[in-house]
């Protein structure tokens, strides 16, 4: 589940960002500030849901190599997350500049690049949360 889940908040906090930047040239900056807000929050509510799954798997790997990155993909993840939690706390109270808000967007999405690039690792290379049997039905036919 979690693997499915995650697809939800990723691409809501792209949106932000693109929200973000398209503001930053539209007459009507105040709407796409909105939109990177109300996406943001939607973000925040998706992760928290991925995280429950994301949890479950962590709990259920023996490989301690594996568990290492999975640790490390967790830790990330909550770090981004507090991130936009801080972010969307601070432009609901407007209590930074737009531009402070932007950067806190920028560096929530690099730290995802590499969160989602360990995420992969533990998919493609080790087959976490990949049914064997699954792939081995569809191999067969």
């Amino acid at each position: 589940m979690h693997p499915m889940l995650v697809t939800l908040p990723i691409g809501m906090w792209v949106f932000s960002l693109a929200a973000d930047f398209i503001a930053l040239r539209s007459g009507a900056a105040d709407t796409w500030h909105a939109a990177a807000l109300y996406t943001m929050v939607g973000g925040i509510i998706g992760a928290l849901a991925a995280a429950v799954f994301g949890l479950v798997d962590l709990l259920s790997l023996r490989d301690p190599p594996i568990k290492s990155i999975a640790i490390k993909h967790m830790s990330i993840n909550l770090v981004v997350v507090v991130l936009y939690v801080v972010n969307a706390w601070t432009r609901y109270h407007a209590s930074v500049s737009p531009s402070v808000s932007l950067w806190l967007s920028v560096i929530a999405i690099a730290l995802l690049l590499v969160s989602g690039w360990l995420g992969g690792k533990m998919v493609y290379e080790a087959g976490v949360a990949v049914h064997a049997s699954d792939t081995a039905a569809s191999t067969d036919s």
